[in-house]
């Protein structure tokens, strides 16, 4: 990706090294945080039991699909540089998209932590993975996730860690148009088998539209370089429901699913990044 020149991002919160207090915790994660942690990874779509066992507490080197630059203070300050490009990107794609539909964005602020935050949704660890938290607007991120992304998800490159950043502006986007609280007064009204299908439809939506922004990234700016969109087509496959079942488990439960299948997740990024359209990312119309 080329994203050097890009803009930098003034709505990042860098907390990075920071601890935080010794409250109630057992085994690293307590009380109300065990929750969150088990509540989150099942909305990413991960095992909450193949996480909670293999909770990791120290940082990854930077991956090395990330372009080699100058050496900052921190190991990862190069990755806190790309995440400041993608997200400052973004904000400028749904800036004008948001012009267009005659309403206007307020950008999410993009958290970057160590090991473990503390959010308005709750307590989460790194293992959680990245996270939009709706009560605060705010993307949480442990760059540590680029090294997992690489190594247990097979899905190197720098455009594949973009995807997962857009995903989770997307995210922020639904909620700003009313589309995640719609779905939450559904789901009240719902079994919980209908109700799972609505967050399964949301996040295929949330990859849809992170394929609309890379098509107005690349349109405006020229941002891809040859391989990126396969870099991201296989980030977004990598973490499809019944690849990570079947790595973790053996098995597919497809009951168990919480953001879709392999080919579900690709496919969706794929039509947004062909169309440029949000209005194409009718998940819950099943097209």
């Amino acid at each position: 990706m080329r994203w050097r020149q890009g803009r930098r991002s003034e709505n990042v919160e860098d907390r990075r090294g920071r601890r935080l207090g010794t409250g109630a915790r057992v085994g690293g994660v307590g009380g109300l945080g065990l929750l969150v942690v088990v509540v989150v990874a099942m909305l990413l779509g991960v095992d909450p039991t193949e996480l909670l066992q293999n909770v990791q507490t120290s940082s990854l080197p930077p991956s090395a699909s990330v372009d080699s630059g100058p050496v900052g203070s921190r190991p990862d300050d190069e990755l806190a540089d790309f995440s400041s490009v993608v997200l400052a990107d973004t904000e400028d794609v749904w800036g004008t998209l948001f012009e267009g539909m005659g309403r206007h964005y307020d950008p999410p602020v993009l958290v970057l932590f160590t090991d473990e935050v503390q959010s308005a949704c709750g307590y989460a660890s790194s293992a959680t993975g990245p996270f939009y938290c709706p009560a605060d607007g705010k993307l949480y991120l442990d760059l540590a996730f680029v090294g997992e992304l690489h190594h247990r998800f097979g899905a190197p490159g720098d455009f594949a860690f973009a995807y997962v950043i857009a995903h989770e502006v997307g995210h922020h986007v639904q909620n700003l148009l009313g589309i995640s609280g719609q779905v939450q007064d559904q789901q009240r009204r719902l079994s919980e088998v209908a109700a799972n299908r609505l967050s399964i439809a949301l996040e295929l939506q949330a990859d849809c539209l992170s394929g609309v922004w890379a098509h107005h990234a690349q349109r405006a700016r020229s941002v891809l370089e040859p391989g990126d969109l396969e870099e991201a087509l296989n980030a977004a496959s990598a973490v499809g429901d019944d690849r990570i079942q079947r790595q973790a488990r053996g098995t597919v439960v497809p009951d168990s699913f919480t953001h879709g299948t392999s080919a579900q997740r690709s496919s969706w990024f794929k039509r947004g990044f062909e169309t440029g359209d949000p209005g194409a990312c009718d998940t819950f119309g099943g097209g």
